[in-house]
């Protein structure tokens, strides 16, 4: 049977971490800088208690700890674009840049469940569409530019592959880089997208997105994948096989074990 996961209250830390950082860039806190500093850590500190506090039976098998150590290592990379955007442009957007390939071999590879969705289309078809609007715009940056891009879709295309939570996640982070290259890129964005309006949006889209992520891939690596086996859902057992930890749950008598996927 199908255990309970509860995975989500301890991401109500990371949810107030955010509410205050965001109240920082409303009244324009000139901490602001330290708070964004802390919304990674917060993220990352909440995964690893859930990993090896709550759930760390779960996380025994090798699956499962290459997929947290893909997951913290991605934060990190996000944290390090964080606090390096602030510095330059380039090697803040390096810090994203790697945060989306380990994303993408996270969602391949230990996190995956399924083949990406139809949804994956929709991320490749707005950068596709994204990318020329802005290209006169660009200037020197317009290869780094366009490989980022490349690979900021492909983290949206791969998160439809996980599970719901982590695709809506995918889409959000997209939505949140589309908005700051407008806002970096295009003239007088500014004046039809104020700030502090448009700061906040920016990071309400891309903090949530990094949640999503986060809460979807520690679910799914303490589920365990679905074996597809004789057992299904509305089978007669009424319930799921699926591995944890590495290890099968064993078999209702007179029905075989489930394969490895």
């Amino acid at each position: 049977m199908q255990r309970s996961i509860t995975a989500w209250p301890p991401f109500l830390a990371y949810g107030a971490i955010v509410a205050i950082h965001l109240a920082q860039i409303v009244i324009g806190d000139p901490g602001r800088g330290i708070g964004k500093a802390l919304l990674m850590p917060v993220l990352l500190g909440v995964v690893l208690w859930l990993a090896l506090g709550r759930h760390r039976a779960a996380f025994h098998g090798r699956r499962e700890r290459t997929g947290l150590v893909l997951l913290c290592v991605g934060i990190a990379f996000s944290w390090a674009g964080d606090v390096l955007l602030e510095m330059s442009f380039l090697i803040g957007l390096s810090g994203f840049a790697l945060a989306h390939i380990t994303y993408i071999l996270l969602f391949t590879g230990p996190a995956r469940s399924h083949r990406p969705t139809a949804w994956a289309v929709a991320p490749v078809a707005w950068t596709a569409l994204l990318v020329p609007v802005l290209w006169p715009h660009l200037g020197e940056l317009a290869v780094v530019v366009l490989l980022y891009a490349f690979v900021l879709a492909g983290t949206a295309a791969t998160s439809t592959g996980v599970s719901a939570a982590v695709g809506i996640g995918g889409a959000l982070f997209l939505a949140s880089d589309s908005l700051l290259a407008f806002r970096l890129f295009w003239p007088d964005f500014a004046s039809v997208f104020p700030d502090p309006w448009q700061d906040v949006t920016v990071m309400a889209l891309y903090c949530a997105g990094e949640g999503l992520i986060a809460y979807g891939v520690v679910r799914r690596l303490i589920e365990g994948p679905l074996c597809e086996g004789p057992l299904s859902e509305g089978s007669a057992t009424g319930g799921q096989v699926r591995e944890r930890g590495g290890l099968d749950e064993p078999a209702p008598s007179g029905l075989p074990r489930p394969r490895r996927r």
